[in-house]
């Protein structure tokens, strides 16, 4: 059973209100700090918050609050609810706020990526995520797998830095167990928090290309650039491009002279 009042903040506007409790008694409480207490009777903080009433809602007695009251060191205690006892027991999946819940695959990205060595189990109750999603992930079958870039999950609030490491040391301790521990190589990949939150995006390829990743021009099949060949002819001779033997030029003169013959006969004639 938890050792402050649910709606605290609410329950500490009312206590301002209606008690002559000192700002200390109403801090300890409610786990919150004297200055704030003092913040809430002054009117600078909770402002606009309903008083909540604790003994109306069973979680102090009046004979509590009055012994409070006339003795500034006595401290308040929860008044005892047998139907409150193993709330914090309570299995189920972790409630994530719904401004969160579209960082979530982005975080299973990033559990999945340098801590491989954790169970789906255990990404599913450190981010409050499905086996499913977490399967389509790892398969990189994810609907926006594609548009995901890697986030560490504590920097993005979905879960606290002691949660991850302990996560993290079971699932060691159980490879280690199992004799399949993680190699120095496998450990050097992993990063902090902070470095991970500067590391550039890595490159994606343009789905219409999705399949291409093995294709290169290098190898077997790489077209062949044919040699040039070097020309080492004399360009100062402009007939020699022609390549056209002198016989020729000479018996194309005769013919011409024997046409110039033919025509003239007939004209004689």
């Amino acid at each position: 059973m938890s050792d402050k009042p649910i709606m605290a903040k609410a329950t500490a506007v009312w206590l301002c209100d209606n008690t002559t409790l000192t700002f200390q008694q109403i801090a300890d409480f409610c786990g919150m700090h004297p200055l704030e207490v003092q913040g809430i009777a002054d009117g600078d903080v909770a402002t606009g918050v309903k008083g909540f009433d604790p003994i109306a809602n069973n979680q102090l007695t009046q004979d509590e609050l009055d012994r409070a009251q006339t003795n500034p060191q006595h401290k308040l205690k929860l008044k005892f609810n047998a139907a409150a006892q193993g709330e914090e027991k309570r299995r189920g999946p972790r409630y994530t706020p719904l401004s969160k819940r579209q960082d979530r695959p982005a975080s299973i990205y990033w559990l999945v990526k340098f801590h491989p060595e954790l169970e789906d189990s255990q990404i599913a109750k450190l981010v409050g995520t499905t086996k499913p999603t977490i399967l389509a992930i790892r398969e990189r079958t994810h609907w926006n797998i594609n548009n995901l870039d890697p986030i560490d999950p504590v920097a993005l609030g979905l879960c606290k830095q002691s949660e991850l490491d302990a996560a993290v040391q079971k699932a060691n301790a159980k490879r280690a167990r199992e004799g399949t521990a993680m190699t120095d190589d496998e450990r050097r990949k992993l990063v902090s928090t902070e470095s991970s939150l500067g590391m550039a995006p890595e490159p994606r390829m343009p789905s219409s290309m999705a399949g291409l990743e093995t294709f290169s021009l290098s190898g077997d099949n790489a077209p062949v650039e044919e040699e040039e060949v070097e020309d080492k002819r004399d360009i100062r001779d402009a007939d020699s491009f022609f390549n056209l033997p002198d016989d020729v030029d000479a018996t194309n003169d005769d013919e011409d002279e024997d046409e110039d013959e033919t025509d003239g006969d007939r004209r004689r004639r």
